[in-house]
């Protein structure tokens, strides 16, 4: 895939985190899984099972002289629906640990309500954050991968997924799939994600919203971004 076609065809990405996180963001970056573990110095067997292994519920960490964090919840996702659609060896710990070392960003609007509106997230307030796709590739080019597939989610018919799933802007098949598979624009690319996280959120971040059953109130916005930027 061309990085022009990437920011043409998507020029918003959409984040979604835990209510009333969006000050811990800004002050510490958006962090993966792995990253946020390391950043609250967790070790031994607490910290194995909350990168290696599916966490059914959300879990709050905490550290001395840090406010408490939530590690998200995989919900969509059941370790025995994985073992049936990994592919080339890959195992269902290595799978968490893949998605744990990234921080995941929708491409589409309708895939974000979609997952606004999903059941285990529909009745809990989220913070949403909306990114300019150009500012946050310029910076984090390198460490960004695309994927074609939800791929934290195995409900209904999983989707075949392993360590190709993952692929780089410019091995990305986008052609491939608009013109064989005649996929919609926001069914060609699914995810984009960034290895480690993403500092200084402010810098590549157009607004952030908490949403609640639909309604949006706004706790930032970028000065001079349009008003209807947001979920």
């Amino acid at each position: 895939m061309k990085e022009e076609d990437l920011l043409k065809n998507y020029p918003r990405l959409y984040h979604m985190a835990e209510d009333a996180s969006w000050d811990s963001v800004v002050k510490h970056g958006l962090l993966s899984t792995i990253e946020l573990l390391d950043h609250y110095e967790f070790d031994g067997e607490e910290r194995r099972k909350l990168e290696s292994e599916r966490r059914p519920e959300s879990v709050r960490i905490s550290r001395e002289g840090l406010p408490s964090a939530v590690v998200r919840d995989q919900k969509p996702m059941t370790r025995s629906a994985l073992e049936k659609c990994l592919t080339d060896g890959t195992t269902p710990e290595e799978w968490f640990e893949t998605l744990n070392a990234r921080v995941f960003f929708w491409l589409s609007k309708d895939r974000l309500q979609g997952l606004l509106g999903a059941r285990a997230y529909r009745d809990k307030p989220q913070t949403v954050i909306t990114l300019d796709t150009a500012s946050l590739v310029g910076a984090h080019r390198d460490v960004i991968t695309l994927s074609p597939i939800n791929s934290g989610a195995t409900i209904y018919n999983p989707v075949p997924r392993g360590r190709s799933t993952f692929m780089s802007i410019a091995d990305f098949p986008f052609e491939e799939r608009r013109k064989t598979m005649k996929k919609l624009i926001k069914d060609a690319v699914v995810e984009l994600t960034v290895m480690g996280g993403v500092p200084e959120i402010e810098k590549h971040a157009l607004a952030a919203h908490r949403v609640f059953k639909g309604a949006k109130t706004e706790l930032w916005r970028r000065e001079g971004s349009d008003p209807s930027e947001g979920p």
